[in-house]
C-alpha cells in the first residue's frame, strides 16, 4: 500500500513536472523523424523557436545535422550555417531550405559574404547529402558534412528564418532582437551549444534606448506642453506653471539626448541593419529639440515687440517635437516588438494625457470666454 502511495506520488510529481515545464525545453528530446534517424544530441537553441540536432564522428570531421524551425511565412525559408572566421552572418557557411517553383523542398549552399542578395555557390565544408521536408507549421532541414579541419570540434554557428522567396533566392530576413541573436557556438563533442554572448547584452541596450524616449519623449515633452498651455490660464498658478515647465521639458530633453546616444551606439554596432525613418525622425528630434532649448536664452519679454514672433516660433516647434515625438516611439515598438502589455501600457498614458488635455481645453475656453465677457460688460458699465 506505502509503495502504491509513492508511486502515485511519484507520477504525479512527474506529470506536474511535464505540464509546468516550458515546451519549449522538452520539445527537442521528444522530436522525431520520418527517416527515424537518431542523433547523438540535440539542443533547443535559444532564438527563432527552433532545435538542433546532431552526432559528430571526430575521425571522419563528419556532421551530420537535423535542423528544425518554422519559417517566418509558410512560403519561408529556414538556415542554418556555420561561420569559420566570426560569429555572425558575414562569412558564415550557409544550408537554406525553402520550397522550390515546382512545390518540392529544396536545400542551397550559400556563402554569405555581403549584405545583399544571395547567390548559390560552393562553401567551406564538403555536402556529402542533403534534403528538406516541411510539415506541421516546420522546416526540417537533414545534411552530413565534412569538416575541413578535423581538430576542431567546436565552431560558431548561425540559424535564421525569412519570410519569402523569390526567384528561388531566399529573401530578407527580418531584423528583429530573435533574428539578431541567433547566434552561438556548438560544442560537437560535448553536446552544448551556447548562444552569443553579446546578444543579451544589445537586448538590453535596446531596452534602455526604448525606455528612455518612450519617458522622453513620449510623455514627458507632452507632459510639459500640457502644462504650459493649461496651467497658465489660472492666475493663481503663476509663476508655477513656468517654472513646471521649464523642469518637465529640460529633463525631457536630457532623457532624450542619453536615448538618442544610445541610439547611435546601436547602430554603429548593427552594419547593415538600418531603420532610416526611426533613426531620420530621431535625428530631427534631437536637432528640434536643441534648437528649442535655445527658446530659454532668447526668450523676449513680454510686452517686447519680437515676442509674438518668438511665440510662434516656440509653439510650432513644441508641436512638432510633440508629434514627432509620439510617431517615433510607435516606430521603436515596432521594431522592439515588446509584449502587448507594454504597448498597451503606452496607449493608455497617451489616452490618458489625451483626456486630460481635451478636458483642460474645455475648462480653459470657458474660463476664457468669460472672461471676455466679463471685459464687454466692463467696458460697458464704464461707457
Amino acid at each position: 500500500m506505502e509503495s502504491s502511495s509513492i508511486s502515485v506520488a511519484t507520477l504525479f510529481l512527474l506529470t506536474a513536472v511535464s505540464l509546468f515545464s516550458p515546451s519549449h525545453s522538452a520539445t527537442c528530446t521528444s522530436q522525431t523523424f520520418t527517416n527515424n534517424k537518431l542523433y547523438a544530441f540535440c539542443n533547443d537553441l535559444p532564438a527563432l523557436n527552433s532545435y538542433l540536432h546532431w552526432s559528430y564522428d571526430p575521425a571522419r570531421a563528419t556532421l551530420s545535422i537535423a535542423f528544425i524551425a518554422p519559417p517566418a511565412r509558410p512560403d519561408g525559408w529556414v538556415s542554418w550555417a556555420i561561420n569559420p572566421t566570426s560569429t555572425g552572418m558575414l562569412g558564415s557557411q550557409a544550408l537554406i531550405a525553402f520550397r522550390d517553383a515546382k512545390g518540392g523542398m529544396t536545400v542551397k549552399t550559400y556563402n554569405v559574404s555581403v549584405y545583399g542578395p544571395l547567390t548559390e555557390s560552393k562553401v567551406w565544408y564538403e555536402v556529402k547529402e542533403s534534403s528538406a521536408e516541411f510539415s506541421g507549421g516546420v522546416i526540417r532541414l537533414f545534411a552530413t558534412l565534412v569538416l575541413p579541419e578535423k581538430g576542431n570540434t567546436t565552431v560558431n554557428h548561425v540559424w535564421q528564418v525569412g519570410p519569402s522567396v523569390t526567384g528561388g533566392v531566399a529573401d530578407k530576413h527580418e531584423f528583429q532582437p530573435g533574428n539578431l541573436n541567433a547566434k552561438g557556438s556548438l560544442d560537437l563533442l560535448r553536446g552544448q551549444s551556447v548562444g552569443a554572448s553579446g546578444g543579451d547584452s544589445r537586448t538590453q541596450k535596446r531596452n534602455i534606448h526604448g525606455i528612455l524616449n518612450v519617458v522622453s519623449w513620449g510623455i514627458l515633452f507632452p507632459t510639459g506642453i500640457i502644462i504650459a498651455r493649461y496651467l497658465r490660464t489660472f492666475p493663481s498658478a503663476d509663476p508655477a506653471w513656468f517654472y513646471l515647465h521649464i523642469s518637465c521639458q529640460v529633463s525631457a530633453y536630457a532623457i532624450g539626448v542619453a536615448g538618442w546616444a544610445t541610439g547611435l551606439k546601436l547602430g554603429s554596432e548593427s552594419k547593415g541593419v538600418t531603420y532610416y525613418s526611426h533613426r531620420n525622425i530621431g535625428i530631427a528630434l534631437f536637432a528640434l529639440a536643441t534648437v528649442q532649448m535655445f527658446a530659454l536664452l532668447l526668450r523676449p519679454n513680454k510686452d517686447h515687440k519680437y515676442r509674438f514672433y518668438w511665440n510662434i516660433y516656440h509653439h510650432g516647434v513644441g508641436y512638432a517635437i510633440l508629434t514627432l515625438g509620439i510617431i517615433n516611439v510607435f516606430k521603436g515598438l515596432n521594431i522592439l516588438q515588446p509584449e502587448q502589455k507594454w504597448r498597451d501600457a503606452y496607449i493608455i498614458v497617451i489616452a490618458v494625457l489625451g483626456g486630460v488635455a481635451a478636458l483642460l481645453e474645455a475648462i480653459t475656453w470657458t474660463i476664457v470666454l468669460r472672461r471676455k465677457r466679463k471685459t464687454k460688460t466692463d467696458k460697458s458699465t464704464k461707457a
